[in-house]
């Protein structure tokens, strides 16, 4: 049997470990940040928060808080073209995670929005992401989950 493979990566929450498996390859990167292709989801607490943070593996500084956003929408919709599926290597819906970028502006934590523009999906079995921008669909950019 292989033994499993750590890496430690240095992020904002402190020095993680994550397994080889662990790591997401984003093949064409995220929006801005093309360049950046291999993440790992860490847990920001120990409970069942929605919030995670989608950690640069090789950029120590770059981490974004994530969220998922059916904990605060239920209808939210998320459009998969065809390319997108191909780049995803997706057979069934079972294995798509969908994760939407979170902002909180600083010392102001009720005015936190979630991107609904720019979801983050992930192939979950082959640990393949894409950001899908969701342009025609109209959601905002800056939804505020705490006035919903």
């Amino acid at each position: 049997m292989a033994k499993e493979r750590k890496k430690k990566i240095i992020t904002r929450l402190g020095e993680r470990e994550i397994s080889s498996d662990g790591i997401i390859y984003f093949p064409r990167g995220l929006v801005g940040l093309e360049d950046k292709r291999e993440f790992a989801l860490l847990s920001v607490k120990e409970d069942d928060s929605p919030f995670l943070l989608l950690q640069c593996v090789t950029d120590p500084g770059l981490g974004l808080l994530v969220a998922d956003p059916y904990a605060f929408l239920e209808d939210y919709d998320v459009k998969l073209e065809s390319s997108d599926k191909k780049a995803l290597k997706l057979e069934t819906a079972r294995h798509l995670a969908v994760l939407v970028t979170v902002t909180i502006p600083q010392n102001k934590p009720e005015e936190t929005t979630l991107n609904l523009q720019g979801p983050i999906v992930i192939n979950t079995k082959l640990r393949i992401g894409l950001q899908v921008p969701q342009t025609e669909a109209g959601y905002p950019t800056h939804f505020n989950p705490i006035n919903v």
